[in-house]
């Protein structure tokens, strides 16, 4: 077998619909002659039908991560599907409603707390919890939305995203000697399940495709997975603790602009 992954094993979470980057991931990583095991949470039906639409039906095993039992034991389940784990794609987020769109100021501690844990901390959960079959050359890669600014309405996400990147920045630290690398892929706005459910988002797509140098498609995930498979692969042997940028350019033109300063509408 040929191809940029060939003979790798990767767990990929976040698979939820066709449209989601994780799933583009999940394809992209098999044409490139992977083994893919996909985690799912909730409706585990809705994942299994979507693993069925992949070039190669992938198993689903069962994750919520802020569980602390399915963590425990999530090594053992994935081992029954793959020997080993050579990569791991963190695409897991969730906020509150209060603490997405609504009022900053107001957001409880708890829906803040939920946020965070799901969104960041869980990056440090999947990793420790898969590293029982993890060795040297192993590449975690999660998905990030750049958290350098305050985004309109994104609010708390926003702060779990900040989060969610120092974070990948210590887990570098700690599994470099092993030889795992970690790297994030920040992302352009792309059309998935979870963008919908931020408020104005159609206002950030278009300021985003008519400024970004390269242009940006938002419905297209297919660079994002194509980054995210690169990054898994051997060809980034030295780079860990990274944050790349693929969004069309838009972030090297500044972001203090009347297109996106403005509250977006609700």
């Amino acid at each position: 077998m040929t191809g940029l992954l060939a003979g790798k094993n990767l767990v990929i979470t976040g698979v939820i619909t066709e449209a989601s980057m994780a799933f583009h991931t999940a394809r992209q990583a098999q044409e490139q002659g992977a083994n893919v095991v996909l985690t799912g949470y909730g409706r585990l039906s809705l994942v299994e039908r979507i693993a069925k639409r992949l070039p190669n039906e992938a198993p689903v095993v069962e994750l919520d991560v802020t569980d602390a039992e399915q963590l425990a034991s999530l090594a053992e389940r994935v081992s029954v599907h793959i020997p080993t784990v050579d990569g791991v794609l963190h695409s897991i987020g969730f906020a509150p409603g209060s603490a997405l769109g609504g009022d900053f100021l107001a957001t409880p501690w708890a829906d803040v707390a939920t946020t965070v844990h799901t969104s960041a901390y869980s990056l440090s959960s999947l990793a420790t919890a898969l590293l029982p079959l993890m060795g040297r050359g192993g590449s975690i890669v999660g998905l990030d939305f750049d958290a350098r600014q305050a985004w309109p309405a994104y609010n708390w996400m926003g702060v779990a995203k900040a989060a969610l990147e120092s974070t990948s920045r210590y887990l570098a630290r700690e599994l470099g000697p092993r030889g795992i690398r970690v790297n994030l892929v920040s992302a352009g706005p792309v059309r998935t399940m979870a963008a919908k459910s931020i408020p104005g988002f159609v206002d950030l797509e278009n300021a985003w495709s008519t400024r970004a140098p390269l242009g940006w498609d938002t419905s297209d995930p297919t660079p994002v997975a194509k980054a995210c498979v690169a990054l898994l692969s051997d060809w980034f042997p030295a780079t860990t603790g990274s944050m790349v940028m693929v969004d069309g350019g838009f972030h090297s033109l500044g972001f203090a602009t009347a297109e996106i300063a403005v509250p977006l509408s609700s």
